[in-house]
């Protein structure tokens, strides 16, 4: 990976954002300030990997329970899958199958609307990945996941592949079967997401507790990775104005700028991940711990 000194300004970086996502409505509130985040459902183990369909639908998983949920547009709650692969990050693909990080047998899935499931990675030059956990696609198909090692109840092994050292940021090509380095400096990277422009990728590193921002060649690679904000997040999504939602103790919102402009309180021991759905793309979906929550936006998510 590239490495460069320059950081880009936050203002200068605001400016381009515009330019990309508008200023519609710029100084109308994101939410009301009165409105708490509604409990939807308290039946869970641990939710992880909310992903939205073109549709508005909202898929989740419950990962020590090995199931993948929906949550429809019109609020009805069921079982998408059983036996999923311990998934969870996930997101939906251009054709409409949901990608997702199975870290029963570390591996990247694609799992089809009629539940028809492809492996897409299996492993690192032969070697056991240490579990992704996270994934963006960028609009050209290339898969950005992160590969955190977090020890499961559900493996045989103790310990990471040693042929792997240190826990990395991993970019598979559109139609490859064999990723690649992204990043090797992280520590511990979790959350991830991107801009619908594909210019910018974010990337949570625990590690460090920092979230950064990158610039995304038109290769894939990664350059000019700089501090975007100054705390970590296990998931991560983003509005139609740029704004970047980070999740750890509740939601942090920061601008563009890098700049926290909001905080939302959920009432839970940890918040794990996020995104947007509905109808309308305006219902701020959370999934924390036991529960998932909503909000309803005053601005649409970009997924």
């Amino acid at each position: 990976m590239k490495k460069h000194s320059a950081l880009l300004p936050g203002c200068m970086f605001a400016l381009l954002t515009t330019l990309v996502f508008g200023r519609a409505n710029a100084q109308e509130p994101l939410f009301d300030s009165s409105v708490k985040a509604m409990l939807v459902a308290r039946q869970f183990t641990f939710t992880e990997g909310p992903a939205v369909d073109k549709k508005g639908n909202i898929f989740f998983t419950d990962q020590p329970n090995n199931k993948i949920w929906e949550y429809d547009v019109d609020g009805k709650l069921s079982v998408f899958m059983d036996s999923a692969g311990r998934s969870n990050g996930m997101y939906f693909d251009a054709k409409g199958n949901l990608v997702t990080c199975a870290d029963e047998h570390d591996q990247l899935w694609s799992i089809s609307p009629n539940r028809k499931i492809t492996v897409l990675l299996k492993d690192y030059q032969g070697h056991l990945l240490n579990g992704p956990n996270d994934l963006w696609i960028a609009p050209g198909g290339g898969i950005y996941f992160t590969d955190p090692y977090f020890q499961r109840d559900y493996w045989e092994r103790k310990a990471p592949d040693p042929a792997i050292p240190g826990e990395k940021l991993y970019y598979l090509a559109p139609g490859k079967h064999q990723a690649q380095l992204a990043d090797t400096t992280v520590k511990k990277p979790n959350g991830i997401v991107g801009t619908p422009d594909g210019k910018y990728l974010y990337v949570a590193d625990m590690g460090d507790w920092k979230t950064y921002r990158y610039n995304i060649a038109p290769n894939g690679s990664l350059t000019n990775k700089q501090l975007f904000a100054p705390e970590a997040s296990d998931g991560m999504t983003i509005d139609e104005r740029g704004n970047i939602y980070l999740t750890n103790n509740g939601v942090a919102i920061y601008n563009p700028a890098g700049q926290k402009i909001a905080h939302i309180d959920i009432p839970e021991k940890w918040t794990s991940n996020i995104c947007f759905g509905g109808k309308d793309k305006k219902l701020l979906f959370i999934t924390a711990s036991e529960a998932v929550y909503t909000v309803r936006m005053h601005v649409r998510g970009i997924e």
